[in-house]
């Protein structure tokens, strides 16, 4: 299944926001809307992208880009990565989870880091199969996850 990533715009944002995780998925990400009022506070560093099939937004995801940071291996994050929880089990976010991986590279990234929960089992099977490891730290009392490039 085929998807890309898109800019958003004023005229995406709603359909964007719309998209929602499944009520048990709540407690491991934050809404779309809350993301994009935080990457509009961080304007040269977060990047905030639609995922789309086709013309269809199926989910969102955000990126850290903090090339001035002092620690090489804290510069690129997967800070937010959702699918709609009505299109989920059908391949999108490991087709998705291709294209960010590819956008990173694209993007001169050397590694990527993720964190999420340790109870969030489906997330870190699919963290798991592209080869994220955790390497043992926490943040916020979340798995630290990073993938070589």
């Amino acid at each position: 299944m085929a998807v890309v990533l898109r800019n958003i715009s004023e005229e995406n944002r709603g359909e964007i926001i719309a998209l929602k995780v499944a009520e048990n998925q709540e407690e491991y990400i934050a809404s779309n809307e809350a993301s994009l009022n935080e990457a509009a506070y961080n304007p040269g560093v977060a990047r905030a992208f639609g995922i789309y099939s086709g013309e269809r937004a199926v989910g969102f995801t955000m990126f850290a880009f903090d090339e001035e940071n002092d620690d090489p291996h804290d510069r690129f994050w997967l800070w937010r990565f959702m699918i709609d929880e009505s299109l989920q089990g059908q391949g999108l976010g490991r087709a998705a989870l291709t294209e960010i991986i590819k956008y990173f590279r694209e993007n001169g990234a050397d590694e990527i880091t993720l964190s999420t929960k340790e109870s969030n089992r489906n997330a870190l099977a699919l963290y798991h199969s592209f080869g994220f490891e955790e390497n043992g730290d926490m943040n916020d009392g979340e798995n630290i996850l990073k993938l070589k490039l």
